[in-house]
């Protein structure tokens, strides 16, 4: 079985998180820059193989009346790139996720300032172990 790839997008990184194998805990993997271009998907790809990966869960960002936003769009766009690696996308709710992750790093006292591509894996990792912990997930085999 493989692993699971949690992605939080955002305008300067992209935070990631991965799967246990046996898809019941999701951990902080690491970042990368969105401003990357077209080596934003080579690096996904070499992630992918590397790590057994078998699909992606994106987080997807709405409005908090569930409205789309510019965000929105733009991760929609990312979503359509990301299908083309070839395993598939699942695009999770991803509201108030970085806020729940500076809170969980303040609680282990990890200062966040600097510490910013940190904040974006941990988003990574609630945005994919909210996806795993859903007892009839989408992917359910």
């Amino acid at each position: 079985m493989g692993r699971i790839l949690g992605i939080d997008h955002g305008d300067s990184r992209i935070g990631l998180s991965l799967s246990d194998p046996l898809h019941m805990i999701a951990s902080p993997f690491r970042t990368i820059s969105a401003r990357a271009g077209g080596a934003v998907m080579h690096l996904l790809q070499e992630i992918i193989t590397e790590n057994d990966v078998e699909k992606i869960v994106l987080g997807y960002p709405r409005g908090m009346k569930n409205q789309i936003t510019a965000r929105t769009r733009i991760v929609e766009q990312f979503a359509v790139e990301l299908k083309t690696l070839g395993i598939p996308v699942i695009l999770e709710d991803e509201r108030l996720s970085t806020v729940s992750a500076i809170k969980a790093l303040i609680q282990q006292n990890v200062k966040t300032g600097h510490k910013k591509g940190l904040v974006d894996q941990t988003a990574a990792a609630i945005i994919l172990q909210q996806f795993l912990d859903r007892p009839l997930r989408p992917d359910a085999e």
